[in-house]
């Protein structure tokens, strides 16, 4: 028996999450329940393992996650821990989740695998399009210039409740597949 089998039979353990397949690919209900969050956390790690982990607009498109840099008031944007991380350790994590006071409706997707940042080019370009179809707020601001994050997708994890219901509906869109 397996560790976590043991643990689980023993009630210390709770139940496993649920894994999708190794090559990236979403379930339905995990890229419909994605599409419904407007905003995850982004967990990187510098050469040393020191975590960094940042709350950001992001959008899921083919086998690959991506995350923009906007406009920063602070100057630099190469100077942000997250993209130093990424040079230092491509490995990163993302995290999309639901609370709720009533526990029956929680629920979170992990997605991990390899960050690169896109300079330029069409995936960069497409990236851009992407992010300021799905949030308003980037359709004003200068991004071509900004490096975009791209999380190659290797691993999919999701847990709990990821139905969505009409009140989840995304504002200004009017979505069919909602339940």
């Amino acid at each position: 028996m397996k560790r976590s089998e043991l643990a689980t039979a023993r009630g210390i353990w709770p139940a496993q999450p649920k894994s999708g397949k190794i090559s990236g690919m979403l379930s339905e209900d995990q890229a419909r329940f994605l599409a419904n969050r407007r905003v995850g956390h982004l967990a990187t790690a510098d050469a040393r393992a020191i975590p960094h982990l940042v709350p950001v607009c992001f959008v899921v498109s083919a086998r690959a996650l991506y995350i923009t840099i906007d406009q920063k008031p602070k100057g630099d944007v190469r100077a942000l821990k997250r993209l130093r991380n990424i040079v230092e350790n491509p490995l990163a994590a993302f995290v999309a989740d639901r609370w709720d006071e009533d526990w029956t409706r929680l629920g979170w997707v992990m997605l991990r695998g390899p960050a690169e940042i896109l300079a330029g080019g069409a995936e960069h370009d497409l990236a851009q399009a992407l992010l300021r179809s799905r949030y308003p707020q980037y359709r004003g601001m200068a991004l071509d210039g900004l490096p975009v994050i791209a999380i190659r997708i290797e691993r999919v994890t999701s847990w709990g409740n990821l139905s969505v219901e009409q009140t989840e509906s995304i504002p200004g869109r009017s979505d069919r597949m909602l339940r």
